[in-house]
């Protein structure tokens, strides 16, 4: 006769139950999708900057001149020129490097020869990402 009562008993637990785990669900899926979301906003900080730059050589006054050519205008402590060996860095008076600057590397002592490679390279203000925004390899 127990049997009979197992099978016809109307109390359960399920709803009870159910209800927790969809709460446990919602909130897990919450978080996941919180921490996904604010990583992508630290990321977003931290992208390269659009810009093209030139580059002009002067073998009479061993000159090098980099020109900001088009772009956005970078923080000038975010950018250094480097050959691998020395960085330089821009100097402008407005803290901020813009179409049309300049940068003049005087290269007197050490004229380039044939080969040598300068970068552009910006470094993120948290110092966690950097990126060559141009690269330049003189051909004598």
């Amino acid at each position: 006769m127990q049997i009979k009562r197992i099978f016809t008993e109307s109390r359960a637990v399920s709803p009870v139950i159910g209800v927790i785990l969809m709460v446990a669900i919602t909130v897990i899926l919450a978080a996941v999708i919180g921490t996904f979301v604010l990583g992508l906003g630290d990321q977003v900080g931290d992208t390269a900057p659009q810009a093209s730059f030139s580059f002009s050589y002067d073998t009479s006054t061993d000159d090098l001149t980099v020109t900001h050519e088009s772009g956005a205008a970078i923080d000038e402590a975010r950018i250094v020129v480097t050959d691998g060996t020395t960085d330089t860095s821009w100097d402008e008076t407005d803290d901020k490097i813009q179409a049309g600057d300049d940068l003049v590397i005087d290269l007197t002592g050490s004229p380039l020869t044939g080969g040598e490679t300068y970068r552009i390279v910006w470094t993120s203000e948290s110092g966690s990402n950097s990126a060559t925004l141009q690269k330049w390899t003189y051909n004598a």
